[in-house]
């Protein structure tokens, strides 16, 4: 019988359990209930490969970004570091540091997790 319950959120293993409303991963001890289950999917973000991206994760930019007001550019293969996931404001949902630019938000569509 295969396992229809979701991998675990925090951790990612499949073998997660039901214990009455809670689902409980047994590799991480975390525990969690189907309403947070379904409020995740929802907010999931995802780069433009459709990897899911998290806070601290490491990007690349896919394609040169203009800055707007500014005569500067982002270069394509920019790895910028510990992004934050913010939320979305001009469908920016991500917060960072760019090296050599500064603080800026970005949208997810534009960078790949590495």
């Amino acid at each position: 019988m295969e396992n229809t319950l979701p991998a675990c959120p925090s951790c990612g293993s499949e073998y997660t359990y039901e214990d009455g409303n809670l689902l409980v991963c047994p590799m991480c001890h975390h525990e969690w209930t189907r309403e947070e289950e379904e409020e995740n999917i929802e907010e999931d973000v995802k780069d433009a490969v459709g990897n899911v991206l998290s806070d601290g994760d490491t990007v690349t930019i896919i394609k040169d970004l203009k800055i707007k007001g500014s005569s500067n550019v982002i270069k394509q293969g920019t790895k910028v570091k510990n992004i934050r996931l913010i939320d979305p404001e001009d469908g920016h949902d991500l917060d960072c540091k760019i090296p050599g630019i500064g603080q800026m938000n970005l949208k997810s569509e534009f960078v790949k997790k590495i």
